[in-house]
């Protein structure tokens, strides 16, 4: 294709060839999130894939639901890191491809 039209389908494609990678790389990329001071951490792929939960000794003698908490809280923050992660690492790549009358954000 030529012209404008063979420009941008070739500004698209690079566009999914960058996404891709970038989604490779963030697979690769884990974030730890914790809770009650770092009683309770979580490792998380930013595919949300859990990795690994530490909860330290001194809480198994807590009530149960205190131990619940912490580790949703530490999930919840992991996710949030996540997001941030992802966000930072995606958030520039569809400012590269400039199609007349579209507006997306950089």
């Amino acid at each position: 294709m030529k012209g404008p039209l063979g420009n941008i389908m070739k500004q698209a494609q690079a566009m999914q060839e960058n996404l891709k990678k970038a989604q490779e790389e963030l697979a690769g990329i884990e974030v730890e999130g914790g809770a009650g001071g770092g009683l309770v951490e979580v490792v998380m792929t930013c595919r949300y894939d859990i990795r690994r939960v530490t909860i330290d000794d001194s809480l198994m003698g807590d009530d149960k639901e205190v131990l619940e908490d912490l580790v949703a809280a530490a999930v919840n923050d992991a996710v949030r890191r996540v997001e941030k992660t992802s966000q930072e690492k995606m958030g520039g790549l569809a400012s590269g491809l400039n199609i007349p009358g579209l507006n997306l954000p950089g």
